[in-house]
């Protein structure tokens, strides 16, 4: 019997039950990061890397997405050659409920208070 072959394009995430909250916020806590998930979020699917206007180098955006990714936040799976971002909200919800949802909306409210209300 043969293994399935791991590719060299397979991204590490942690399993559900290796989700920390302190990971959670620590990527929630950067504006940028904030701006991918609100925006993940809104749309309901899963999203390119290239889809996503940041203001930032292309390389600041990779470690962007590698935080998000890392902690728990999204997933990330290549379709193609295209790396496809998902928002792991299930997994979310069931560790923390109500969490993502709290953040979101107030991430939504002060962006409308700031005039920053893109996403």
């Amino acid at each position: 019997m043969t293994s399935p072959a791991v590719s060299s394009r397979d991204l590490p995430h942690p399993a559900r039950e290796e989700i920390r909250i302190e990971g959670v916020l620590h990527a929630l806590s950067d504006p940028m990061r904030l701006r991918i998930v609100r925006e993940l979020a809104a749309v309901g699917e899963d999203l390119t890397c290239s889809h996503f206007d940041l203001p930032v180098t292309k390389s600041t955006t990779t470690h962007h997405f590698r935080v998000l990714r890392e902690s728990g936040v999204i997933r990330q799976i290549y379709r193609g050659t295209a790396k496809m971002n998902g928002l792991r909200d299930d997994d979310l919800d069931d560790l923390f409920p109500g969490l993502l949802d709290a953040l979101l909306d107030a991430a939504g409210r002060q962006a409308v208070r700031l005039g920053e209300d893109e996403a």
